[in-house]
């Protein structure tokens, strides 16, 4: 299912939910453990979990960005910055697994917020999958039809 993608005061939130059928507990690792994030973020990895602590993005040439950690509990939130803008995960346990919402807070609409979105999309997807003990094969493949699916999302909320 699409995000939902709505303005939001001077700016935009993006919101992805999945419902899960794992632990939050289980979900969570993926989210910040460095063994296990970069089966589905090969670029990030956790420096300080803490509020005001680090998650760093590798951009591939030797270098790194470096993203705050704005609010963290353990178990159940997960915001940090994203260049301008901030990404939050909440997870909310069920009875049958958990809930997962993704929001991004976006300051401005880009001609690269389609690629981030369907970025975004993916990647629940292949945590989903991982916590299933399933693979996605091209996830460059599924990227190529959401992609294309969040530029009409974007072209719609920004007209």
């Amino acid at each position: 299912m699409l995000a939902e993608i709505k303005k939001d005061g001077n700016g935009y939130l993006a919101k992805f939910e999945r419902h899960l059928n794992h632990s939050a507990e289980d979900v969570w690792s993926y989210l910040t453990d460095n063994d296990k994030l970069p089966k589905w973020f090969p670029e990030l990895r956790v420096d300080e979990l803490h509020e005001g602590g680090v998650i760093k993005f590798n951009m591939g040439n030797g270098t790194f960005i470096e993203m705050t950690i704005t609010e963290l509990k353990m178990q159940s939130i997960l915001e940090y910055t994203w260049a301008e803008d901030l990404v939050r995960f909440e997870l909310y346990p069920k009875i049958d697994g958990c809930k997962l919402v993704l929001n991004e807070k976006l300051t401005q609409i880009t001609g690269h917020t389609p690629r981030d979105l369907a970025g975004w999309h993916v990647c629940l997807d292949v945590i989903d999958a991982l916590l299933d003990g399933r693979t996605i094969e091209s996830r460059k493949d599924v990227w190529k039809i959401w992609y294309e699916k969040y530029i009409k999302a974007i072209e719609e909320v920004s007209a």
